[in-house]
Formats: C-alpha cells, sequence, structure tokens
C-alpha cells in the first residue's frame, strides 16, 4: 500500500505500524545488481506531478517534517526540494501522520486542487480530501469538515489523482483501501465539479486485483489520453518490498471496460533488478515528451526515492527508456 517510507534505522518498526489493518511485511532482500540512480535521493514517495509553464511540480507523502513534500524541476533531471510543507495545515477531520499520495491538478480559473489521503478521525479509516491554492507550491488550505471520499463499507479510499475524457469532463480516479480490512480493492473513478470541489456522479468500477503478481490489492490508479485510448497505470502487491509492481490497462472509454496487460509493466524481476518495488507512478508530458515519476526502494529498503524516466509507446502502451 501507499506508505509513507521508513528512515534505515525504524524502517521494521514504523513498516509495521502505518499497514494498520492491512497485511504487510519487512522489506525483503534486494537483488545483487545495481540499482537505477534517482532524481530525487530521498523518501518521496508516491510522486504525482503537475506542469505548469515550463516547470514542472512534484508532490510526495508526509514525512515527520511536512505533510505534503514539493519539489521542483526545470528539465525533469535536477529537482530542488522545498523547505516549505504544500500543505501545513490538515482540515479538522485529518489526523496528522499519515498524509499519502497527493494528486495535483490545475483548475479552470487558474487555481490548484490537491487531492490526499488522510486518516479520518471520525472513522479511524484513511480517507480522501481536497486542498486549494493559488500558486502550484501552495500553501494547500481546505475548510472542509469531512472527507471528499471514505467508503466506510469497504475500508475507506486512498490515491487519488485526477484525469478528463475526451469531453473535458473531470473524474477522481482512486482506490477503496479494502486490503485493510479483507474486502477487495477496487480502481474506481467518479465525475468532478468544475470547480474541483465535490464529486458529481457515483463511482464506476474499473478494475480490481485478479493476476497472481497483484498480490491483494490494485492502488495508485492514474489514467492517460494517449492516441484516442484510455490507459490506466496502477500499482500492485505490497509495497514495503520488491513484488510491488506497476501495471498496465487499456480501455476505448475512460470508464471501461479496461484490458489488462498479462506481466506488470515495470517490475524488480521485469527492470533486473534496477527499480526495487517500482510504483506509485504518475505520467506527464514536459516540453513535448512524455515522462513517468515514480518510487522504488534504495538498495538498503530504508527509504523510496523518485524517477523521472522517458516515455516511449509502442503498440500503444507505454515504455519506459533504458
Amino acid at each position: 500500500m501507499r506508505r509513507p517510507a521508513a528512515v534505515a534505522a525504524t524502517i521494521i518498526a514504523l513498516a509495521a505500524s502505518l499497514v494498520g489493518c492491512s497485511a504487510g511485511s519487512e522489506p525483503s532482500a534486494s537483488p545483487s545488481t545495481e540499482v537505477a540512480p534517482f532524481q530525487i535521493d530521498s523518501d518521496f514517495p508516491d510522486p504525482g506531478a503537475l506542469v505548469v509553464g515550463d516547470r514542472v511540480y512534484a508532490y510526495a507523502t508526509n514525512t515527520a517534517a511536512v505533510n505534503v513534500q514539493v519539489a521542483t524541476s526545470d528539465d525533469m533531471k535536477t529537482w530542488t526540494l522545498s523547505d516549505e510543507d504544500a500543505m501545513p495545515q490538515l482540515p479538522s477531520w485529518a489526523i496528522k501522520g499519515k498524509t499519502w499520495a497527493p494528486g495535483p491538478a490545475q483548475l479552470g480559473d487558474g487555481r490548484f486542487a490537491l487531492y490526499f489521503t488522510a486518516s479520518d478521525a471520525a472513522s479511524k479509516f484513511q480517507c480522501i480530501g481536497v486542498a486549494f491554492a493559488d500558486r502550484p507550491e501552495g500553501p494547500f488550505t481546505s475548510t472542509a469538515d469531512k472527507p471528499l471520499v471514505c467508503p466506510e463499507d469497504e475500508g475507506g479510499a486512498i490515491d487519488a489523482s485526477v484525469t478528463a475524457d475526451e469531453n473535458g469532463q473531470r473524474y477522481l480516479v482512486w482506490k477503496n483501501d479494502g486490503n485493510c480490512c479483507g474486502y477487495d480493492t477496487w480502481i474506481s473513478a467518479q465525475p468532478l465539479s468544475a470547480d474541483g470541489a465535490s464529486l458529481t456522479g457515483e463511482p464506476t468500477r474499473l478494475i480490481k486485483q485478479t493476476e497472481s503478481w497483484e498480490g491483494q490489492l490494485v492502488e495508485a490508479p492514474v489514467i492517460v489520453r494517449h492516441d484516442g485510448e484510455y490507459v490506466l497505470l496502477y500499482s500492485a502487491n505490497n509495497y514495503a518490498d520488491s513484488s510491488y509492481v506497476t501495471g498496465v490497462a487499456t480501455a476505448k472509454s475512460l470508464l471501461g471496460p479496461y484490458t489488462k496487460e498479462k506481466e506488470p509493466l515495470l517490475s524488480t524481476p521485469g527492470s533486473k533488478g534496477r527499480y526495487l518495488g517500482p510504483g506509485g507512478e504518475d505520467l506527464v508530458t514536459f516540453q513535448g515528451k512524455d515522462w513517468m515519476l515514480f518510487h522504488s526502494w534504495d538498495e538498503a529498503f530504508a527509504y523510496r526515492g523518485m524517477h523521472a524516466v522517458p516515455v516511449t509507446w509502442k503498440g500503444g502502451l507505454p515504455e519506459l527508456a533504458p
């Protein structure tokens, strides 16, 4: 699951404490091969990205110091990690310490929205909220007294992102956190209001865990449109070790039906150990080129750094540059 990474000295203890109801494990040993270099070589998991002009903004899961990390780049190679918290104050419903997987969006009126996962004080589940800012770096603020998405009978909700169909209708894409409580995990899409502050329709279920390599869950959904088709990127299996993978599914319509590829797009064996547990992905276009941002573990499984890798397309599917 998408969880804050721990520092090396406390990785096992923190991993156990953050998993909650869901099944977790200690990080497994890494393959005996050199891992790929990080563009952000520090704890920066679950990156969500936004391109504003000639700059890329990447947002990540909380650390002990900030609720939402933010970093910027003008070339996708060199990144500046801000000392500021992109969302310094959580809304009244949220408990500090588990603010995960921020999904950014630019609104039609020029403002910016950040969809985030946090622990709901009332239900004790992880749920999704939204905060707004006038600048992409924040500060993002929310006055909501309850989460935007919180299906308590499905284990809560995590990992929100925003996409749009061919008509410009925006959708919130998210995952019910069912693996916390023995339920299936469904990736769903739900229409958003023009101001990004509310949902205007019922969720449509897109995919759930079905493949052996997905383990007990699918999560971290991102949908992009390419050559008239919709491409759903998602993570699966156990975030805490090298079984974590990135999968892909495609559909003619944003609401499906989606057809999964039979093998992961990114996996530790598939990348020959260059990426250890790759997931938490996003895909953006920057200066005429497509890029995938995702996290993986360092060789000691002490933290998850961020990669930003150019993407090409073959047969309607993304491929990472070697």
